[in-house]
């Protein structure tokens, strides 16, 4: 069964052949090979355990030796040190089997990994030689004149054929299981891409909604700038009228002056009173002209503050738009990575 380590990698230890390959094609290539080859095939997993229903058995194995209990035995024996061999070549092994016929195994490596193995054979390389069945009889309490008989029946081929024979299925069933393990590293590679581009597209939502709340911000900051530039020109207003009343005010405490001069003596404690006026009327008019200086001033730092506020707010109407078309590419790339994941399952 298919499983995943914490790094989101396969974990090869526990895929099995079943996991990757179709096994409904596998028997029939097997059951075709057999024929093809004139020869007996099974599938085993790691374990050893068949997977396949076994094709082309000879009546020698299937008939007598796997009938007999020390028979089968000694065969599950001979298959698992050939598969061992098999296993520590990375390569076909073939050799005689515990009852003198030529087997082959045939391992089925993913990434360094053994998972299964394909095994073949119950074939000869020459005349069965009588005494020596008889012997395998004897040793596996099966019948003696039987097993002569079975083993007369049995294919006469050379070994090169046998060689040949075992290469081919290695190569096109280890095709197969590299075939399947393409499709389910893809299909990972195609989750772990969706929920990539999930997370950054999450983050660019994130990213877009503050650019969008900044613009807002921005559009409020203008606001509050301009009001700010009104109201400067309101007191810059109020100031006028203040320098206007400070001359008028001037001018009176003159006339005041002027009276308070001709009439003497009696209108000397009014000359004090204007001269006051006229004292305080110079000091409203200097005061209100250097607030004016001041407004001025502000009013000039408040264009420029506007002035890089529109090309701040311009900016981060810029980066808004952007970060939305990131996130519209990245949401259709999410889209074609599970079309990938949807392909790669239909190809099981």
């Amino acid at each position: 069964m298919i499983s995943f380590l914490e790094d989101g990698n396969v974990n090869m230890k526990a895929i099995e052949i079943v996991d990757i390959v179709d096994m409904s094609l596998l028997q029939k290539f097997q059951d075709s090979f057999a024929v093809g080859m004139n020869c007996a095939s099974v599938t085993v997993d790691r374990n050893g355990i068949p997977i396949t229903k076994p094709s082309s058995y000879t009546r020698f194995c299937d008939g007598f030796v796997h009938k007999s209990k020390i028979g089968d035995e000694r065969c599950a024996i001979s298959h698992n040190r050939m598969g061992e061999e098999a296993a520590r070549t990375g390569r076909p092994f073939v050799g005689q089997c515990h009852a003198g016929l030529i087997d082959f195994a045939a391992p089925v490596i993913i990434n360094h990994e053994l998972i299964g193995t394909v095994l073949g054979g119950q074939l000869l390389t020459e005349k069965p030689k009588e005494e020596d069945f008889r012997r395998t009889a004897r040793e596996i309490d099966a019948s003696e004149t039987g097993l002569v008989d079975a083993a007369n029946k049995v294919n006469i081929t050379n070994m090169k054929n046998i060689s040949a024979a075992a290469e081919v299925l290695f190569i096109v069933v280890n095709t197969l299981a590299e075939n399947g393990y393409a499709r389910i590293e893809l299909e990972v590679l195609a989750k772990r891409l969706a929920n990539k581009f999930i997370e950054i597209s999450s983050t660019l939502e994130e990213l877009a909604t503050s650019a969008q709340s900044i613009t807002v911000q921005q559009h409020d900051l203008n606001d509050e700038i301009a009001q700010v530039e009104q109201l400067t020109e309101e007191i810059n207003g109020v100031l006028k009228s203040i320098t206007e009343i400070a001359s008028y005010t001037k001018i009176l405490g003159f006339n005041a002056s002027i009276e308070s001069a001709r009439v003497g003596e009696a209108g000397r404690g009014f000359e004090v009173v204007a001269r006051e006026i006229q004292t305080l009327s110079e000091s409203s008019s200097k005061t209100a002209n250097y607030i004016m200086q001041l407004t001025d001033k502000i009013k000039g730092s408040i264009k420029e503050t506007v002035n890089h506020s529109q090309i701040t707010l311009h900016t981060t109407e810029e980066q808004s738009s952007a970060m939305e078309e990131v996130a519209a590419a990245i949401q259709e790339s999410v889209y074609l990575a599970d079309q990938l994941n949807g392909l790669m399952k239909s190809l099981k």
